[in-house]
């Protein structure tokens, strides 16, 4: 019985390090490389989906979803791509919308008319292939939500330092003991 008790603590002890060591590794890979439009994991640039503008057909706020860089003269109406925003209300921002159609801009660039499904109406400006970051290939629902998570202080709490903390904690009993048993 002692065995068994000692050998579930030994278990117990290294799922919390696993634990821990893979919250840390999520929070570094997270922060470095998600909602990033210079930087990829695997060929695949990950952005968290910030509203429900496409939650009618294929995701929801809080999903995380990769697109892949493709060459801007394959795409074609139906595709979901992620872009940099131009609009006044979220410049910059990095959307995730299906494109309606192809056209040109004001200059006489070719782009996109893009809308969200949930509203089905166009996005105010015209995506020029510049501000193309890559077709969408699949969404994890929810993930991005645990990631936002991530980067806040309790979440932090919780799935970093609390898991350290236990294992300091139930190090430093396991010294104790030994310091009480070669007293």
């Amino acid at each position: 019985m002692k065995k068994a008790l000692h050998i579930a603590k030994n278990v117990l002890t290294w799922l919390i390090v696993v634990l821990a060591v893979c919250m840390m590794i999520f929070t570094i890979v997270s922060s470095m490389t998600f909602n990033r439009v210079d930087r990829d994991l695997f060929g695949y640039k990950a952005f968290i989906v910030l509203s429900d503008s496409m939650s009618a057909t294929d995701f929801d706020a809080g999903d995380l979803v990769l697109v892949k860089e493709v060459d801007p003269e394959t795409l074609k109406a139906g595709d979901i791509i992620a872009y940099q925003s131009t609009n006044t209300e979220n410049y910059g921002e990095v959307v995730t919308h299906k494109i309606r159609e192809l056209t040109t801009d004001a200059q006489g660039n070719p782009g996109f008319v893009t809308y969200g499904t949930t509203t089905d109406q166009n996005d105010e400006n015209v995506v020029t292939y510049d501000f193309v970051l890559g077709k969408y290939q699949k969404n994890l629902p929810g993930v991005g939500a645990f990631f936002q998570f991530l980067k806040t202080t309790p979440g932090y709490i919780v799935c970093i330092f609390l898991p350290f903390l236990a294992l300091i904690l139930i190090q430093g009993i396991n010294s104790i003991r030994l310091f009480r048993r070669y007293k």
